[in-house]
């Protein structure tokens, strides 16, 4: 009986002692500083986010052309100077029934002023050394007439055919020139009626000085 006694005295010992380990075990934790969890949870936000997409580099200014527009009509990859106060339109979009505008392959434009008239058309073909074919269809069957002998040249590699004209297709403008030349794949013809014989020629050198074409 006293030896039962004695092992029910050392378990109440032993349980008390395991009761005092957990309590102070338990009381030994430290407590969690809330100023470095905040750190450790601002951290992961920002390493988190999505990194911004750098800026581009800023474009460069494009420079100032040198080429001067007035008076030069640039359309169908092929530019031609003109007198500053006039303007070349679209003969073909308006006399067409549909409506159909010119083309890099073929086109038909006019100009007018109170003492100019002026025509400019194109027509594709590759391989065409002589211009002459077309210069015969710009000059208007009994209306326009040829005076003189054409003058052949090469102008900037291109062959060049001008003849200088008289017309009866208005009264007031009598006289004129025509001209016809190659460049790339297409040949182009120019015309112009005027009040005088002097002019015309003088009026192409300066559409062909200012002339450019894809090629």
């Amino acid at each position: 009986m006293r030896h039962f006694v004695s092992i029910i005295g050392q378990m109440r010992y032993l349980m008390l002692f395991l009761l005092l380990f957990i309590v102070t075990a338990c009381g030994s934790k430290p407590t969690p500083d809330p100023e470095a969890q905040i750190r450790e949870i601002v951290a992961a936000t920002l390493a988190a986010l999505p990194k911004s997409t750098p800026s581009p580099p800023p474009s460069p200014v494009p420079s100032s052309t040198p080429v001067n527009l007035a008076g030069l009509f640039c359309e169908y990859q092929f530019c031609i100077g003109h007198p500053s106060d006039m303007a070349y339109y679209d003969v073909s979009a308006v006399t067409s029934n549909q409506g159909t505008p010119s083309t890099y392959q073929t086109g038909l434009m006019a100009a007018y002023s109170g003492n100019l008239l002026m025509q400019l058309m194109w027509q594709f073909s590759p391989g065409a050394a002589d211009p002459r074919f077309l210069l015969d269809l710009i000059l208007e069957d009994g209306l326009d007439t040829s005076v003189g002998t054409p003058e052949v040249k090469l102008v900037r590699d291109m062959n060049v055919v001008y003849t200088s004209i008289t017309t009866t297709a208005t009264p007031i403008l009598p006289f004129g020139g025509a001209a016809a030349w190659t460049c790339g794949d297409r040949v182009f013809a120019w015309k112009v009626y005027t009040l005088d014989e002097a002019s015309p020629p003088s009026l192409f050198e300066a559409a062909l000085d200012r002339f450019t074409c894809n090629r």
